[in-house]
């Protein structure tokens, strides 16, 4: 769910027109004829993404999944003739995390150099707010698998996500909780945008539904960059909650066995997508056995996590996945429909090929395209099952898979809910 030379910020932003211009450049010559050339030159060359995934930091464990789903893409992009005819080629680079923000503003600089028009990523809310006016000021299409703070909503015209606002997820995780019969529930929500963005939606749909948030209302955060976590969970536990949501990333390798120490049954215990991984080598056996968590996306079918694995055979987790796919190929989509492949061009049709307009369903890149050419409009339908784009660049309706754990600390699917983003 997250993530590279070292650059300023200051001069990315001031830098951006000029190296817009300079990638419009056909020849080095400075009059306007040549640089109306070079625009047209570049905007029908070959398309170039790039993506801002976790490869370091908290949220690494999330970054081969979504790496994988871009590679694929564009593997299958390829394989299909390319857009307007050129293979599209991808540069991976880092965004690690919020305590590291560095990297992302070093790695976005360095795609901005390197001239794509769309960047994937990143998968942390607070990261993307860090670099999205890098972004956009460059007119580079930005394209989240996996962020989910409220804030980012209608953030940018270039930015869009594939993933749904905490609205869904909150709501969803919110419901779950209270339809298991809790009726006091405490909340473990450090002080990151991610977090307390969804603590207010579960916040909500727990009050709403008449139940009582016994600790971690707005105040009650505890900070990510804690050494120890013991004094907020002594705070929790004092209010007596019959269930309890941690929202949080690696600092849930220390909080949970404090939980469980104090008292807490495993079963009462709820977790989202930031922290709903794999706990086999972290945990006695049985920790975590009846906990549930949440992670936004429809469950990958069985032949697309074989087509990942053949990607990246060491996959283990699949999360955000078909979200990081269905980003590359609308970004791609986009392209063929407006035949161009410049970030503004890209920008003007990503709502068109969701969908957003109506149109003909189609489910692969190669159908989508043949549908293009022919003159119709289009909604794709992709391997996470989220709605069109709305007004705000989000998905208008998406899925929230429900996993729990087993005695081996390793979650499994459990069901998936479908919501409106509101």
């Amino acid at each position: 769910m997250i993530r590279s030379t070292h650059a300023v910020r200051a001069a990315a932003l001031a830098g951006a027109a000029a190296l817009i211009l300079a990638a419009c450049s056909s020849g080095g010559g400075d009059s306007d004829d040549d640089a109306t050339e070079g625009s047209t030159a570049a905007a029908s060359g070959p398309l170039k993404i790039g993506s801002l995934l976790p490869q370091t930091g908290s949220l690494a464990y999330l970054g081969p999944p979504e790496i994988a789903g871009v590679d694929l893409a564009i593997k299958d992009i390829n394989e299909a003739g390319g857009v307007l005819g050129n293979d599209v080629t991808v540069e991976h680079t880092d965004s690690s995390d919020a305590d590291n923000a560095e990297v992302a503003t070093q790695s976005v600089t360095e795609l901005i150099s390197k001239k794509v028009s769309a960047i994937i990523g990143a998968a942390s809310s607070s990261v993307t707010l860090n670099v999205v006016d890098d972004i956009t000021n460059a007119k580079i299409v930005q394209v989240s698998p996996a962020n989910t703070a409220t804030k980012l909503s209608g953030y940018s015209p270039f930015y869009f996500r594939t993933a749904p606002p905490d609205t869904v997820q909150g709501s969803a995780l919110g419901n779950l909780i209270t339809g298991d019969g809790h009726e006091n529930v405490g909340i473990l929500v450090f002080n990151d945008d991610y977090g307390t963005s969804l603590r207010d939606v579960v916040e909500k749909t727990v009050e709403d539904a008449g139940g009582t948030i016994t600790y971690g209302k707005k105040g009650q955060e505890f900070d990510p960059k804690a050494s120890s976590f013991d004094s907020d969970i002594t705070a929790l536990l004092a209010t007596n909650p019959d269930a309890v949501v941690v929202l949080a990333f690696e600092q849930t390798k220390q909080i949970i066995p404090g939980l469980v120490a104090g008292g807490v049954s495993p079963a009462n215990i709820y977790l989202v997508d930031g922290n709903t991984a794999d706990y086999s080598a972290d945990f006695q056996p049985g920790t975590l056995e009846g906990a549930q968590g949440t992670i936004p996306g429809a469950f990958p079918s069985d032949d697309f996590q074989a087509r990942l694995k053949e990607v990246d055979p060491n996959l283990k987790d699949f999360a955000y996945g078909p979200e990081s796919y269905d980003a590359t190929i609308l970004v791609a989509l986009a392209a063929e429909k407006g035949k161009a492949t410049d970030g503004e061009t890209i920008q003007k049709n990503m709502a068109a090929v969701s969908g957003a307009d109506g149109g003909e369903k189609c489910t692969s890149f190669k159908d989508c395209v043949a549908l293009i050419k022919d003159g119709k409009d289009i909604q794709y339908a992709g391997q996470a099952g989220v709605g069109p784009f709305n007004a705000d660049n989000d998905p208008s309706s998406a899925f929230i898979g429900v996993y729990k754990y087993g005695a081996d600390n390793k979650n499994v699917w459990v069901k998936a809910v479908e919501g409106e983003v509101k």
